[in-house]
């Protein structure tokens, strides 16, 4: 049995059940790097401050290294009877350089440690989920440039609505993603404090050197209050916030990508390398990938209601419930990065059939608005115009006919201000030409923001 860090109080081995259910080595172990890294910054920080010798620090670090290298390598089963991860690395510290290992805690407690511990590992998967975002913001880009001369319905209430380019289309999803990279860019300023050197609670009685263990690490700043430091998990609950966003962004996509693979859809096939069968029906092909991925947004936003039920009604400071943070934050970070590995490779496995989009745009009134639109420049207010319209819709259904396919006496029926230049506002494909402002779905506006989007993310020609 591995003695404990803390059994100087007790009188009794600590039962086999407790160990089981108290560990957190199972899932914290991943936090060796970091824990390591900050065991160094503090090593060398102590013997700045003469609380250790240089030689003596000189040692441990040279140790500390040589644990990383055999952690790296797989070296240590991480087993209940060493609790953490710290407590893992400080057995394996004591063993090499006997006593002397022991000074190593000397000023910091488990609770700031692994306070420090999770920020260097929320800054790392911050960035890498800022990287993946820009990866599938190309994917998304480049799709969308390719795509440029495609028009396609625009749908409200999931009901044929107006014409749009699809470049347009797949840049509302740039401009979400966009939205969740600022986010995480901005968290950062929030997760980059250190809280080391806030002990147990109250700080501790060594004149520790904050601002140069903080400086190795690459933090920002340092925590103002002791008791915040080692109780905070707001970082962690934004991380999760932010992830549950990007999830939902990506679901939504997800969502018109099942929808639109679909044969009552047919708007795009995706390619038999990223796509699954039926293990009974040899004809199915279906889109396992963004299925999955909506379906694993619902188990990023559960972490987050989580922490945030396991927040709500601690009080100051450190509480064992906080051990339930690093489950939900691990798997919210690898959740979300493989979903956005999967979402930019999916995205160039696409391939839009544009017979079929240009078949679903010329049916279902898309250009009704267009055409009261007309009826306005011809001196008539929108609010008449827009009857008008209503009208001549609910004759053509009754003639199974769309608009373009009136006569021109049949609509001057309806307004004797209709004249043959109508049929080129009847024209679905001409219809998103007319909306060159900014934002709107004009070939020129989403060519300037297709180039605005490249120069942003450095995508070369």
């Amino acid at each position: 049995m591995t003695k404990k860090v803390w059994g100087g109080r007790f009188s009794q081995e600590t039962d086999a059940l407790v160990n089981r259910f108290n560990a957190s080595i199972g899932f914290d172990h991943r936090l060796y790097p970091y824990d390591i890294e900050g065991s160094i910054a503090h090593c060398r920080m102590l013997a700045n401050q003469g609380i250790i010798t240089d030689e003596e620090a000189t040692d441990i670090v040279e140790a500390l290294g040589k644990i990383k290298r055999e952690l790296d390598h797989g070296e240590f089963s991480f087993d209940e009877d060493y609790e953490d991860i710290h407590g893992l690395v400080e057995k394996a510290l004591v063993d090499k350089v006997g006593a002397l290992g022991e000074k190593l805690h000397t000023g910091r407690s488990r609770n700031d440690q692994i306070a420090l511990d999770v920020r260097l590992y929320a800054r790392d998967a911050t960035q890498g989920v800022i990287d993946l975002i820009k990866e599938s913001r190309r994917a998304l880009i480049r799709l969308a440039e390719e795509n440029l001369d495609i028009v396609m319905p625009g749908y409200t209430h999931l009901q044929r609505a107006q014409p749009v380019l699809l470049a347009h289309h797949l840049m509302a999803y740039n401009e979400m993603l966009k939205r969740d990279c600022e986010r995480f860019q901005e968290s950062i300023r929030r997760v980059n404090i250190m809280p080391l050197g806030s002990a147990a609670l109250a700080g501790p009685t060594f004149d520790l050197d904050r601002e140069m263990v903080a400086g190795e690490l690459g933090f920002d700043s340092i925590s103002q209050n002791s008791m915040d430091a080692v109780s905070d998990r707001d970082f962690v609950l934004e991380f999760l916030f932010n992830a549950s966003v990007l999830m939902m962004h990506m679901s939504r996509l997800s969502e018109e990508l099942v929808i639109w693979s679909s044969q009552e859809f047919g708007f795009i096939a995706i390619s038999d390398a990223f796509c699954t069968g039926s293990s009974i029906m040899p004809q199915k092909k279906n889109p396992d990938l963004p299925e999955l991925i909506r379906g694993k947004t619902g188990r990023v936003y559960g972490h987050l209601i989580s922490l945030l039920t396991t927040m709500k009604g601690l009080p100051l400071t450190y509480n064992k419930d906080m051990q339930e943070d690093k489950e939900a934050l691990f798997d919210s970070s690898d959740t979300v990065q493989i979903c956005l590995e999967v979402m930019a490779r999916l995205l160039g496995e696409i391939t839009f059939k544009r017979e079929r989009l240009k078949e679903a745009t010329g049916k279902g009134f898309l250009v009704a608005t267009d055409l009261a639109d007309y009826l306005v420049r011809k001196g008539i207010t929108f609010r008449e115009a827009h009857e008008i319209v209503g009208k001549m819709v609910v004759f053509a259904l009754g003639q199974k006919r769309e608009l373009h396919e009136l006569a021109l006496d049949e609509m001057k029926d309806f307004n004797r201000q209709i004249d043959e230049d109508v049929y080129e506002w009847l024209d679905p494909m001409l219809a998103p030409a007319r909306r060159n402002i900014p934002g709107g779905t004009g070939p020129d506006m989403v060519k300037k923001a297709i180039e605005e989007a490249k120069k942003e993310l450095g995508i070369d020609d």
